[in-house]
């Protein structure tokens, strides 16, 4: 079935994926394509709408992210402009552009001055709304109608004749309380959208995409983490063809505490997959000994799995095709507004085993959001177990152990991150927050046991919440929930004296500490 296409075209903004998830929430299938896309490959798809993304720049800018002088000619769909999309469609069209006399980024109070706004029906008179920027459109371009404004600034403008919309706030953020019924009003009252993007349907047609892809012959495996999205990824092609699809899981020695014997029971009892259980812990305990510098130790982590995973897959006669868990931001974040990308930390799912081992992919979730991957694995009777389980970083504990790793020292991470976990548990909050866990410091310091002084290790906890881990801010846990857990810890493991709460968000800090 061929769905109905938005396209969402970025300028740098870091609410893109935002406004994609938005739209998908809606039912309507979009993709993000960097503002270069070619206009005609644009006008090829047929989409049912354009939406112009923000960005950082200026309009004037040398070198400013641009369309095509002839792009609102040939884009035969309505277009949306969202806050830079707006002040480039108002200079591209003749309007004016200047800067404001502040940056105007936060809270706002919106009017809407147009009571007969396709945008805002249904909409109240006034609304909060989220602002980030520098200039703003001070004369509308020919055939525009001015429909909202915050104090002075004009906030949004529509030409119903040329269906072209342009807002100056974020109606994607979650600041932005009833941007949802905005973008609702210009998918489906001026882009005419059905909103035929739903699970049920997502996982008929991808069955039936795998089970010509593979063939009724051929052999396929699959790397298993543990995780959501290698589990979601695994059970949809074995949903496809069966036990032609060898699922392989490596312990490598940093995983949570009894994760490894416990999913592997998940697996094979509950899922049904056909999995091979591989115990690599001291094969990965060997390469990471005194290794400190964490993209070193990522990257024996990555080189050793390759290793174990390849030995692994030979195993499996005549394998053609290997499965992984690739979602859609990875696919976004591997193509760089500017044509080149940065490598921040070597941990992505795009590329990897294929180039050393010569098998095709399958990437059956490659266009999946993971808040749509979790839905399809619900109705895929994938249990909460994992489609709840909190994010965790492929190189595991390796990267929660500051400094050199060694089994010891894995041991007590396990028991205080495990004691952690259970505590949230038990408190009714693990759902509360989108990632915790618990991190051993390289550090020691004197404490008082019974009658005895100690001299034993840190443990710091951290608990974010998030909508999609590209920004967080640390758990406000109760006081009493913490007591609890530092008290189990230090009482209950032997080598930890001191434990101690992060409070640092994302930005500046990142989730993980390494």
């Amino acid at each position: 079935m061929q769905h109905q296409l938005i396209l969402i075209l970025d300028f740098g903004s870091q609410y893109t994926q935002l406004i994609a998830r938005r739209v998908r929430e809606q039912g309507v299938y979009c993709e993000i394509v960097p503002f270069f896309y070619p206009l005609d490959k644009i006008v090829e798809r047929a989409p049912l709408g354009v939406i112009l993304s923000g960005g950082p720049n200026s309009v004037y800018e040398e070198d400013a992210p641009a369309v095509t002088a002839d792009f609102y000619d040939r884009v035969d769909a309505p277009i949306l402009g969202i806050c830079y999309g707006m002040q480039l469609l108002a200079k591209d069209l003749k309007g004016e552009v200047s800067p404001s006399d502040k940056r105007e980024y936060g809270h706002a109070r919106m009017r809407i001055t147009d009571d007969t706004s396709v945008l805002f029906k249904s909409v109240p008179d006034e609304i909060d709304v989220w602002m980030s920027h520098g200039d703003h459109v001070t004369a509308l371009p020919d055939g525009f109608r001015r429909t909202a404004t915050t104090g002075d600034v004009v906030t949004a403008i529509e030409n119903d004749a040329d269906r072209i919309y342009a807002v100056q706030f974020h109606p994607e953020v979650a600041h932005t309380p009833l941007g949802k019924d905005i973008l609702r009003n210009f998918l489906f009252d001026v882009c005419g959208c059905r909103g035929d993007w739903t699970s049920r349907q997502f996982i008929a047609e991808e069955i039936e995409k795998i089970r010509e892809t593979v063939g009724t012959t051929e052999q396929v495996v699959c790397g298993l983490s543990g995780g959501v999205d290698s589990t979601v990824a695994a059970v949809l092609v074995h949903e496809a063809i069966g036990n032609r699809q060898t699922c392989i899981f490596v312990n490598n020695g940093l995983l949570r505490k009894d994760e490894f014997e416990n999913t592997l029971t998940l697996y094979r009892e509950k899922l049904h997959l056909n999995v091979d259980g591989v115990d690599a812990s001291e094969d990965f305990y060997s390469v990471l000994k005194d290794v400190v510098d964490p993209e070193q130790k990522r990257k024996a982590i990555g080189a050793k799995f390759i290793d174990i995973f390849e030995a692994e897959a030979h195993k499996v006669g005549g394998a053609k095709w290997l499965v992984q868990g690739t979602l859609y931001p990875d696919v976004i974040e591997s193509v760089s507004l500017r044509g080149s990308s940065v490598t921040i930390k070597s941990h992505h799912n795009v590329g990897g085993l294929p180039e050393k081992m010569n098998l095709k992919l399958i990437e059956p979730l490659r266009e999946l959001f993971k808040d749509e991957v979790r839905a399809i694995g619900a109705d895929l009777g994938i249990p909460d177990e994992i489609l709840e389980r909190h994010p965790f970083p492929g190189p595991g504990l390796g990267v929660r152990i500051l400094g050199d790793i060694t089994p010891d020292k894995v041991e007590l991470l396990q028991k205080a991150d495990k004691i952690f976990i259970d505590e949230l548990h038990n408190f009714g909050l693990y759902r509360n927050v989108w990632q915790a866990f618990a991190v051993l410091l390289p550090v020691q310091s004197v404490g008082v046991m019974g009658d005895f002084r100690t001299y034993e290790r840190t443990v710091a906890l951290r608990a974010v919440t998030s909508t999609d881990g590209m920004t967080a801010d640390w758990a406000r846990l109760p006081h009493e929930f913490l007591q609890k857990v530092s008290s189990r810890i230090t009482s209950e493991i032997r080598g930890i004296n001191r434990v101690v709460y992060d409070i640092s968000s994302k930005p500046p800090s990142t989730i993980e500490w390494e």
